[in-house]
């Protein structure tokens, strides 16, 4: 893994890269790279043997410089395309996690010429009445003061899976993890904050314009995103699937890492 600080429009967005090949840009969500961890999980490790993986820290995460410009998911892509025009990026396959799976749909609507194929994993993003996206700040601030139980619940299969309790401990955790996690919620605050939240009321009107082949990763009991969104998903991208990961939470590609990545990696190569 190589890594490396670039400078777009005089702010610096921190980068990871592995593999070769056709490049895949990835963009991530809450239990994932740049949100807590420093460096690849076993599911990006996976991906890197067939692609060449590109991961840009979101705006204010990890080691990349916040954007003062940024008050709507419109800002973040318009950050993004200038984040593409730095690594020279014109046709690329884009997967996109959580958050990281909204900021993906809203770029493939705008600039559907731009991604050979599109993989979204537990995707943000969308209004769907009577399934609302879970409060992910109300179960990031610790019950009793110390107990993240809520927050785990929310983002994994249970509150006791053991990537969730590593991710996110009860008290205080790693400083450098815990940093990464507040930048996280603070960049989703100002994209995502309007209850009901993480969503674009505009966008699921402008599925149809994606162009490229999609697949639709979701986890059987994901307790931030309802499977709804899935199927939304699914049925207003034109020819998309929708693939259900068993016993699997809101972090699929974390918690079943090479089921997750044997999807994407042959979804890729067909």
């Amino acid at each position: 893994m190589s890594e490396q600080i670039i400078e777009v429009n005089k702010r610096k967005v921190q980068v990871l890269e592995s593999g070769s090949g056709t490049p895949l840009l990835y963009l991530h969500g809450f239990a994932d790279v740049h949100s807590v961890k420093e460096s690849w999980l076993p599911f990006h490790e996976q991906l890197a043997k067939s692609a060449r993986l590109i991961a840009p820290a979101h705006p204010g995460c990890a080691q990349s410089d916040e954007d003062k410009d940024i008050d709507t998911v419109e800002d973040v892509v318009f950050s993004y395309l200038e984040v593409l025009d730095a690594l020279k990026l014109t046709r690329f396959d884009l997967v996109g996690s959580c958050v990281g799976g909204w900021i993906a749909a809203e770029l493939a609507v705008r600039h559907p010429e731009k991604i050979r194929k599109l993989v979204l994993i537990g995707a943000a993003g969308l209004f769907v009445q009577g399934a609302l996206i879970g409060d992910v700040f109300m179960n990031a601030q610790p019950e009793f003061g110390s107990s993240y139980a809520t927050l785990r619940e929310m983002l994994f299969s249970s509150k006791d899976q053991p990537l969730a309790l590593e991710m996110f401990p009860d008290g205080k955790g790693d400083l450098d993890d815990e940093l990464r996690r507040y930048q996280m919620l603070r960049l989703s605050s100002r994209i995502g904050f309007k209850p009901p939240y993480f969503y674009n009321h505009s966008l699921k009107n402008r599925l149809h314009r994606i162009t490229s082949p999609t697949l639709i990763i979701w986890g059987e009991h994901d307790h931030m995103v309802p499977r709804v969104h899935g199927e939304t998903y699914a049925e207003r991208i034109p020819d998309a699937k929708l693939t259900l990961i068993s016993g699997a939470g809101h972090s699929a590609a974390a918690e079943n890492p090479l089921e997750v990545a044997k999807l994407v990696v042959n979804f890729l190569a067909s």
